[in-house]
């Protein structure tokens, strides 16, 4: 079983930027084919991932995947260090981002994000 964790806006879209998403889909999905479950998370204002470390514990602990819309790669090495890959991709639909990745089908790409851009530079200065 892969737990699966979604960057979302209003839990009804997947959100542009994970490092400052609050609403996150946890999905446990369970193999190609199989039915998966999943809970709604929302982080306090101390608790998203732009700010957590990784010496406390914290809600989305165990999340083996996170998938968002962009990400810098200050985020990717932060996440890394918690154990877990980033997936970024053009998929806006979370109910159809945990098909795809239930069905062992990859996901859209991203397209061009100038947040991007932004978030490297941050990154530079960033302590992640």
């Amino acid at each position: 079983m892969t737990r699966v964790a979604i960057a979302t806006q209003g839990f009804s879209q997947v959100s542009r930027h994970a490092g400052r998403a609050r609403e996150w889909i946890v999905a446990e999905l369970a193999g190609e084919g199989e039915a998966f479950s999943f809970v709604r998370i929302t982080l306090a204002a101390e608790e998203i991932l732009h700010l957590a470390t990784e010496d406390k514990p914290h809600p989305l602990d165990g999340v083996e995947l996170f998938v968002a819309g962009s990400a810098g790669e200050g985020f990717v090495r932060h996440m890394a260090r918690r154990g877990a890959e980033v997936v970024l991709t053009g998929e806006t639909d979370p109910q159809r981002v945990c098909e795809l990745l239930s069905s062992a089908r990859a996901l859209p790409e991203p397209g061009f994000d100038p947040t991007r851009v932004l978030c490297r530079i941050r990154d530079l200065f960033s302590r992640h």
